[in-house]
């Protein structure tokens, strides 16, 4: 990739890569100079950034031992 030619396509195609730290450390910097530059694709990047802070939060509660109960009600277990 090469930062002056490198397409919104492309950005969005590489971007679990990008966000996931999988990307060598030249192809990287090329997308962090892309979303510089695009407001759009910056936002997608933030969208999906955001979204995978939240997915890991989730399991980090314990269920209520109400819903624990209930769900070995149901179970049979």
């Amino acid at each position: 990739m090469k930062a002056s030619q490198i397409s919104c396509e492309e950005v969005i195609d590489h971007l679990f890569e990008y966000l996931d730290r999988e990307l060598d450390e030249q192809n990287q910097q090329v997308i962090d100079d892309h979303l510089k530059r695009c407001f759009d694709c910056f936002s997608r990047a933030e969208f999906e950034r955001r979204l995978r802070q939240r997915i890991a939060a989730t399991g980090v509660e314990a269920a209520p031992t109400r819903l624990k109960q209930r769900i070995w009600e149901l179970t049979g277990q």
